[in-house]
């Protein structure tokens, strides 16, 4: 991929976050104690469980319809960093070899068991994470922390990061376009001319940084933002989070897959 098109990626998921869908219209408390409900309880899970795991990827696929989120865009994102839940429970097979299930006639270790875990977990709450930012956006989110009173100066670093995360990306391409309209073949794109685009980006972002200050502060920034938009938290949004609760309280104390087994075969 090439860097123009990983910038522009970058800020789609932003872009999402600005639709009219009933999702979008909760209030961003709303969501955010909705998928922190999620996420807890999608981890409480022990490590050998998979069975259970398996209902609450309704939460996702509502919040992908009803978001009108493309599923393509997000599940792309997850993948690109699932090497790292896979590369932590990769080596549990070779730890646990202790033979625990057996699927259709093949021994199943709970090595296997539990790496199997750690990646359904770990899609679910990445799934979740990424959702939550595409039907809120990330200064939302920063906005509900502060409501929940979460220090300000944790808020602010948060803001900062996610806003000026674009701005070293606009500079990284300006360098990066400069660097292969002096390329030719395969010339400056070595060793040493990465170093130079790192020392160059660090020495802009400096610079970058110290305008910056010194404009807020001649703005009278004290160390607090504030929000122009104000939030309100209305009856679909109790609604929406009772119905929450419930669902994943039935999914963690009631073995759901278990239960629809059994009924379908009663029926069929």
């Amino acid at each position: 991929m090439r860097f123009d098109n990983a910038y522009f990626n970058l800020g789609y998921l932003d872009t999402l976050s600005y639709k009219n869908t009933f999702i979008h219209r909760l209030d961003p408390r709303t969501k955010l104690s909705a998928t922190v409900l999620f996420i807890v309880t999608v981890v409480s899970f022990p490590k050998y469980e998979v069975k259970g795991l398996f209902p609450f990827f309704l939460f996702p696929v509502l919040l992908f319809s009803l978001g009108d989120i493309p599923v393509r865009f997000i599940v792309k994102k997850v993948l690109l960093v699932s090497f790292f839940a896979f590369f932590i429970g990769i080596f549990n097979p070779v730890l646990d070899r202790q033979p625990m299930q057996i699927f259709y006639g093949a021994t199943v270790s709970g090595g296997w068991v539990s790496f199997v875990s750690i990646m359904l977990k770990f899609f679910l709450t990445i799934t979740s994470a990424l959702l939550l930012i595409a039907t809120t956006s990330f200064p939302g989110i920063c906005r509900a922390l502060r409501k929940f009173c979460v220090p300000d100066i944790f808020i602010s670093q948060l803001l900062f990061l996610y806003r000026y995360i674009f701005v070293l990306a606009e500079e990284t391409m300006k360098v990066v376009r400069a660097r292969d309209m002096r390329s030719f073949g395969n010339k400056g794109k070595g060793m040493t001319a990465f170093t130079g685009i790192i020392g160059t980006l660090f020495l802009r972002t400096v610079e970058r940084a110290e305008r910056i200050y010194q404009a807020m502060l001649s703005r009278g920034f004290s160390g607090k933002l504030h929000a122009v938009k104000p939030f309100c938290f209305k009856a679909t949004d109790a609604a929406f989070l009772a119905i929450v609760f419930a669902v994943l309280y039935l999914f963690r104390m009631h073995d759901i897959v278990g239960i629809v087994g059994r009924f379908s075969s009663r029926i069929f």
